[in-house]
């Protein structure tokens, strides 16, 4: 047990660096001892049952209302950008750390018999001057003396692919994902970074064009950023009449976790020192609490697209963001009226089958017999609280978390996005859930974050602190057991009002390895 545990002074000290405490890293490894709860799924979330249908006049009037009425809210948009784009080079990584000479003939021959990686590697190698980045890698290997068309003759890939990966060349095995050019145009290339600020021009501005966009970064990266920011910024910005507003942050310290071996100790690097992972994206509902801000769009680093595309994005999120103040308002609504009607049982009424209806939320048979006074408190309390609008796509086969029913504790229902990791794999009447669900989260949220009286909320009372992850990694040859927090768009957001609408598949193109930039939606311009 924990409490026979016994610390070594170093420990303490490396735990209170790390903002942590003894209790706090002890609570962490009795997670791991439990083992993380499955989540409860009752149903997926269905057109009709969770996930709202809006036609095409309907959207035409919420993206109307968003633009006569947003820009008054000063719209930020928050994009989680600390994440290292390895995974999309993981092709590339293990081809170039296998082999000393890559001859492109030998790549074919491996990807015939093997497929996979080398699969991955050779489409990569045939269609390279396909990729926004291409003629920035030719001048940096022409920079070391080499003629990229006269090895691409040659079928030799040694340089090229060092060129893309090293930090002589492009270093992308290295960059985060915000830094890679993604997008080809007749004036030059644009990295993922790039493409969110023009995007936010498009959408989240304010009644006197300032753009609001926040990014949270790794310390290592953050200067490189601003440097991007302070080059291309002002060209945006004389192009869209508009001014950014760009703040950075990053995930601290505190919110790492301790990792632990497979026995559940606490993991120990060669050193003999604890060894702590980052907690996650659900450590950054704390980043997001402290904007102080009003209406915040969520929205992935990846999921970009060149102008000629950005169309239906645009208006997709004004759809969303005049959903998400049209629901705002009607809360406000049944909330007034219900302390104006006192005891009256109208009002209530009307709230009751608003909260059931709209929200989706399942009302104790307490509150369905309790007086008209007793279920109006109950009510006041439930629309009190930040509210979200997250669009969902149709589902693709991509990995990742979809909307579902799910059962608390208590018996009741609530609309959640759950990851596959939350979804016990041992049982098959949850996999045959998770095998029925129609749609996926994209990422794709808008969320109001005051009531109605400006007064900010408290994220941190809204967050399921059971709804952790627990995964399998490795370090220096050894395996451990890493914790993430509730994640942002997961158990940190587990008690909001939420709402899911169907958004069209074309708003969704993210790039989770390199070849997806090769993808029609990408290559358009």
């Amino acid at each position: 047990m924990m409490s026979e545990f016994k610390w070594h002074e170093n420990d303490t000290h490396q735990i209170r660096e790390h903002g942590l405490t003894v209790e706090e890293v002890e609570r962490q490894i009795r997670i791991f001892e439990k083992g993380a709860p499955y989540a409860d799924l009752d149903r997926p979330c269905t057109v009709g049952d969770g996930i709202e249908r809006i036609g095409r006049d309907e959207a035409e009037a919420y993206a109307g209302f968003y633009e006569k009425t947003g820009p008054s809210r000063r719209p930020v948009k928050f994009v989680p950008a600390s994440g290292a784009a390895t995974r999309m080079f993981k092709a590339l990584l293990k081809v170039a750390g296998e082999h000393e000479r890559i001859v492109r003939d030998d790549i074919a021959e491996k990807a015939a018999a093997q497929g996979g990686d080398y699969k991955d590697a050779l489409t990569f190698i045939d269609n390279i001057d396909h990729f926004a980045f291409y003629e920035t890698l030719a001048g940096k290997l022409e920079a070391a003396g080499h003629d990229i068309e006269a090895l691409r003759k040659k079928g030799d890939y040694t340089k090229i692919l060092a060129g893309v990966l090293e930090s002589w060349g492009l270093d992308y095995a290295n960059r985060p994902k915000g830094q890679i050019l993604f997008h080809r145009y007749p004036d030059g290339s644009r990295t993922a970074f790039e493409e969110h600020l023009v995007e936010a021009a498009r959408y989240s501005k304010d009644d006197k064009a300032k753009c609001q966009l926040h990014f949270t970064v790794s310390p290592e990266h953050e200067d490189r950023f601003r440097r991007l920011l302070s080059e291309k910024g002002p060209v945006f910005e004389k192009a869209y009449g508009v001014t950014f507003d760009t703040g950075f942050s990053r995930q601290h310290p505190s919110t790492d976790t301790i990792a632990v071996d497979m026995e559940n100790r606490p993991f120990r690097d060669a050193d003999g020192r604890l060894v702590f992972r980052p907690g996650g994206h659900g450590a950054l509902i704390g980043n997001v609490n402290n904007l102080g801000a009003d209406i915040v769009f969520i929205k992935n680093i990846d999921n970009v697209v060149p102008d000629d595309r950005k169309p239906d994005t645009v208006f997709w999120k004004k759809v969303l963001g005049g959903l998400l103040l049209t629901i705002e308002k009607e809360i406000a609504e049944h909330r007034r009226n219900i302390r104006q009607e006192g005891e009256s049982g109208e009002a209530v009424a009307a709230a009751l089958a608003f909260v059931e209806g709209r929200l989706g939320v399942t009302v104790p048979d307490r509150v369905r017999h309790a007086s008209a006074g007793e279920a109006g408190r109950f009510l006041l309390d439930r629309m009190d609280r930040p509210l979200r609008v997250c669009g969902m796509v149709p589902s693709s086969g991509e990995p990742g978390g979809g909307p579902f029913w799910v059962r608390s504790p208590d018996g009741g229902l609530s609309m959640q996005i759950v990851e596959s990791a939350q979804i016990d794999p041992s049982s098959a009447g949850q996999q045959q859930i998770l095998k029925n669900l129609t749609h996926f989260n994209p990422v794709d949220i808008v969320c109001s974050l005051r009531d109605e009286n400006g007064s900010p909320y408290d994220l941190s009372r809204f967050v399921d602190e059971e709804a952790v992850f627990i995964s399998e990694k490795s370090k220096d040859g050894k395996d451990l057991k890493a914790l993430e927090h509730p994640g942002l768009w997961n158990g940190a957001m587990a008690w909001w009002n939420t709402i899911f609408v169907e958004v069209p598949l074309a708003t969704f193109n993210p790039v989770k390895t390199v070849n997806d930039l090769l993808r029609e939606a990408h290559q358009a311009g």
